[in-house]
């Protein structure tokens, strides 16, 4: 699990927002980054308070009101390719965030709900939402993760066979047909659980840990509530954005995507550049899974965009911007 921290204010340049942050809430479960905050020892659930109202946009009674999110899953792939490195793909200028570095990922679809995955996957739906903290309807989440990295990366986590392996796809016949199946689903032509029930696969679950979660500003007129996990990259299979809404895509180091946002090379979301952040402990991919996986009780942590007396700071000299820990 991670703990996101960072000046949100100096993280933004790619963003066509003015410096007038009012409300951004974000939440993610963690444990300490080596650098900012080594002297916490405990995960936490951060609770950021910190948004913007694009460029020339007035608060209007409107806009005023709050749209409720869309559940939506998020998956940040890992592997050592021989350092630990994160599979990035490139959205087209075409798209929503266009022009962004981003994971895979997309909304919650009707069919993420089917109870035939509930025989279909290593975790229930009660295990999923105890996971992630809520009453039900958790597996959804996992499922909609896994989907759109098999729609937008073709990785397709899941197990085959038994005993059961990690699905494979280095075959000639086995990549032509997930291929055609990757095409369909993305077009909304087949769903994923028809695929699961023709080729009686198991969608890896266990696999994925949930590590954050990132909520939309409410003054945003397209709001997500983002379910972000980590998973580790299938040796027996190899991905390739679509070509379509992704013009991209390649393994990077995560220290060095962040010396390329802060340099203006490339555009990344406040969101993801946090996430980047949380690999920067890591030497491999094994430890950042081993770390994600375990389970442990999260602190709420209030957030501020500036020094607010109210609010004990964790350190003397925390900085305007950074996360806050009541006493």
């Amino acid at each position: 699990m991670f703990i996101l921290v960072g000046d949100f204010a100096g993280a933004m340049p790619w963003c066509q927002f003015q410096k007038r942050y009012r409300c951004f809430e974000i939440i993610a479960l963690g444990f300490a980054l080596k650098r900012r905050l080594s002297y916490l020892a405990v995960p936490i659930d951060l609770s950021f308070r910190y948004t913007a109202l694009p460029k020339g946009a007035k608060m209007t009674e409107k806009s005023a009101e709050i749209v409720t999110p869309r559940p939506a899953a998020t998956v940040m792939l890992i592997d050592d390719r021989p350092t630990l490195q994160v599979y990035m793909m490139k959205r087209s200028s075409r798209t929503v965030f266009g022009g962004m570095w981003v994971f895979p990922g997309g909304t919650v679809d009707p069919d993420d709900r089917l109870d035939l995955y509930e025989t279909h996957c290593q975790k229930s739906d009660r295990e999923a939402s105890q996971r992630l903290e809520i009453d039900s309807g958790g597996l959804a989440y996992y499922v909609a993760a896994i989907r759109e990295t098999f729609e937008e990366a073709g990785i397709l986590l899941a197990l085959t066979g038994k005993p059961a392996e990690s699905l494979s796809m280095l075959a000639p016949d086995d990549q032509t047909r997930y291929h055609d199946y990757r095409g369909l689903v993305h077009r909304g032509e087949l769903p994923l659980s028809q695929i699961i029930e023709t080729e009686d696969l198991t969608l890896d679950t266990a696999v994925i840990h949930y590590v954050a979660r990132w909520i939309t500003p409410t003054v945003v007129p397209k709001r997500f509530d983002t379910r972000f996990f980590l998973a580790r990259m299938p040796q027996n299979q190899h991905p390739i954005h679509d070509d379509k809404e992704l013009v991209n895509s390649g393994w990077f180091e995560p220290a060095d995507l962040i010396e390329r946002a802060a340099a203006g090379d490339i555009a990344v979301m406040a969101p993801t550049l946090r996430m980047l952040e949380s690999l920067l402990p890591f030497d491999n991919a094994d430890d950042a899974m081993q770390a994600a996986a375990i389970s442990r009780d999260a602190i709420r942590v209030p957030f501020s965009d500036q020094k607010d007396p109210s609010i004990p700071s964790a350190v003397p000299d925390f900085e305007p911007g950074w996360v806050y820990l009541r006493p």
